[in-house]
């Protein structure tokens, strides 16, 4: 690997591990869309699969209500898993304009939602079928493209957890993401040994960055960091999508 590309992903992961640390979640998002544009999305997913589970276990560990939290959202995660290994979109592995286009729209899509402070209504009844849909919508968004965010996060903030329950929520479903995409990558022939061993040292980045997030928390506004944060993601997103479809 050249030093110029070793270069890329540490800052590409210190930045996001810090988004992570500041808001909970932006990991695997932030570092798909920088390293997709230097280089293939199979190559970018095969990356995050290290740093994006051990800092999501981290971020579940350290919760209060895994049992609790489990018991309620276990059709989500099926769902979610099921989508990711059947979805039935283009793969990663295929590098297409049109993979590269719906990370851009995903981007933009999630980025809007959060400048709007968007929710939507509580599922109430309907929760237990709705989560298994808005899972198995996840998983087939995840296969394609490589991001957990869209649908799941919205719908999660919808559940109205509180605040230590909903990190912990995101925790568990960005590490069903990880463990299911990395079975998607592995049975599509687009997991490689030595994507799993530039992986694991992206992880140290990461952690340090999620440490710096975590501290940067405590001491600047949430709600200034967060709108940075998702004009960045719209800017990036459009720009990705119309890179792809040229």
């Amino acid at each position: 690997m050249q030093p110029e590309t070793t270069t890329i992903i540490v800052l590409v992961f210190l930045l996001a591990g810090a988004v992570k640390g500041m808001i909970g979640l932006g990991l695997p998002t932030i570092a798909m869309g920088l390293l997709t544009l230097a280089m293939p999305p199979s190559a970018a997913a095969s990356l995050l699969l290290v740093p994006s589970f051990i800092t999501n276990v981290w971020q579940l560990w350290l919760g209060p209500s895994f049992g609790p939290l489990l018991r309620r959202l276990w059709p989500l995660i099926a769902g979610l898993a099921i989508g990711t290994l059947t979805g039935g979109l283009p793969a990663l592995a295929a590098g297409s304009a049109w993979t590269h286009a719906a990370l851009g729209v995903v981007l933009v899509a999630y980025g809007c939602w959060g400048l709007a402070a968007a929710r939507l209504p509580a599922p109430g009844c309907h929760e237990p079928w709705l989560s298994a849909v808005v899972g198995y919508l996840t998983g087939v968004v995840t296969a394609a493209t490589g991001v957990f965010v869209v649908p799941a996060v919205p719908y999660l903030q919808a559940l109205r957890l509180s605040k230590d329950d909903l990190i912990q929520a995101l925790g568990l479903s960005f590490t069903a993401s990880t463990i299911a995409l990395g079975l998607q990558l592995r049975v599509s022939g687009a997991l490689q040994t030595v994507d799993l061993g530039v992986s694991a040292l992206a992880l140290v980045p990461a952690l340090a960055g999620m440490a710096g997030g975590q501290a940067a928390r405590r001491v600047m506004s949430e709600q200034a960091f967060r709108r940075c944060f998702f004009v960045g993601l719209v800017a990036l997103g459009g720009y990705m999508a119309a890179s792809g479809l040229r």
